[in-house]
């Protein structure tokens, strides 16, 4: 399995401006493995600290936060020596020792030639609790499931991989339906890295499911586990609400979908701890598409995704033979699918900004702006290859953007100001807003 976050690191390494590096992202896309991975590639030797349930770490950095003290409890500890820039250092769920994720500082400010990586399970909700330690002082790199270019690769496609990050449309059009045929596995597989390494070796779809049925239960316990008492109930209402939030035309967040009543002051925390998380996605409407788009972002209208499409089609239940043979009665929930994986393809973007518009009076909505800083494209999302967009003239003709995008089944195609990019290349979608 590659991911392309591996790039990243190795960018990391070699700057002469390195932090220590935390990195973010939901339990099981695979942080472990990455930081494993990348020491395995890059380093001559690992030293890897699990801070989870270990007296001994939360002793050593409970005393003080000098790293000379810190370095020589570490190799006492792993039996290593550890050579600067020679050796890297994993400190796995870093959240549960505070006083560790303190001393980054330190070891930016006085020991920088020490290569550090961290993660946690829930180093969100850590970072956003107000746990003592000073922004400036390490690097971040966000980690999610695998994007569909990576889950090409982990399935024996890497040409096909490849072909998409040139852009030869005129060369993937060829091959079209293998790509369609890759794209509705997706769908039903999802990039959660246990879930695409099982169905790489095996094919099977049933142990898919069950897999994805484990990771939902891991992430209901955890709301019991980690979370504050009084939100669980309201963790676990939401979060069987999104199906059914993401099931309307217009996917926009209804409190009155979670409890007949309910208001926004009610689950706001609950969003937020989601969200710290990493398990859910808020995208948030804008009243106007102007840069930067976050100046004209209304708090009070948005979207909820999840972390994983395939996780999405497990919750409700969705067979694999609906998603790859098609079915009637499947194709209402076929548009909430395909905007979950155009929003998780888009989120892998960091230089992108999402959002989403709708005008005042509801008679036009464009599924996903992005803002990437120098120009806002407006991005339509079809399950299908039914083009017509109502709502992507309207918006056209009021605000005449340099280039709008539309993702949908048709091969590629650009017709003036607009770009008609097939939903399995829409992680190209920024190498598109470049030409």
């Amino acid at each position: 399995m590659y991911r392309f976050a591996l790039e990243e690191l190795h960018r990391w390494k070699e700057s002469k401006f390195r932090k220590p590096l935390i990195i973010e992202g939901a339990r099981q896309v695979g942080k472990t493995w990455l930081m494993k991975e990348f020491g395995k590639t890059e380093y001559e030797e690992i030293v890897y600290i699990n801070f989870d349930s270990n007296r001994i770490m939360t002793e050593l950095f409970e005393q003080d936060l000098d790293c000379n003290r810190i370095i020589e409890g570490l190799e006492l500890y792993s039996g290593k020596k550890i050579v600067p820039e020679k050796v890297l250092l994993i400190f796995d769920e870093i959240q549960e020792v505070p006083k560790a994720l303190s001393s980054l500082k330190y070891f930016y400010e006085n020991a920088p030639q020490y290569h550090i990586v961290c993660a946690g399970s829930l180093l969100g909700i850590a970072l956003h609790g107000g746990t003592s330690f000073p922004v400036g002082k390490v690097d971040f790199l966000k980690l999610y499931p695998l994007s569909f270019r990576e889950f090409l690769m982990a399935t024996g496609k890497e040409q096909y991989a490849e072909l998409l990050s040139k852009g030869d449309y005129a060369m993937i059009t060829g091959f079209r339906q293998t790509y369609i045929d890759a794209l509705k596995q997706y769908y039903f597989v999802g990039g959660m890295p246990e879930v695409v390494l099982h169905f790489a070796e095996e094919k099977d779809y049933s142990v898919v499911r069950e897999i994805q049925k484990r990771i939902l239960s891991a992430y209901e316990q955890d709301f019991s586990k980690h979370a504050p008492n009084e939100i669980v109930p309201k963790l676990r209402m939401l979060w069987n609400s999104i199906p059914s939030q993401l099931a309307k035309e217009n996917r926009k967040f209804i409190y009155g979908l979670v409890r007949e009543g309910a208001r926004a002051k009610d689950y706001e925390a609950a969003i937020m701890w989601l969200s710290d998380c990493g398990l859910v996605h808020k995208v948030s409407r804008i009243t106007a598409p102007k840069l930067p788009l976050k100046a004209y972002e209304d708090l009070k209208a948005f979207k909820l995704f999840l972390v994983d499409v395939g996780l999405l089609g497990c919750m409700v239940g969705i067979g694999h033979r609906a998603l790859l043979e098609g079915n009637a009665l499947f194709v209402e929930f076929k548009g909430a699918l395909t905007e979950q994986y155009v929003l998780q393809q888009l989120v892998t973007k960091k230089n992108l900004g999402i959002y989403y518009y709708t005008n005042d009076r509801g008679s036009c909505e464009i599924d996903f702006v992005a803002d990437n800083g120098e120009k806002v494209v407006p991005i339509e999302v079809k399950a299908e290859e039914n083009l017509k967009a109502k709502s992507m003239k309207t918006y056209c003709e009021k605000y005449a953007p340099e280039k709008a995008i539309r993702m949908s089944m048709s091969d590629y195609k650009e017709q003036d100001w607009l770009v008609n990019l097939p939903l399995y290349a829409a992680e190209e979608v920024e190498a598109v807003l470049l030409r």
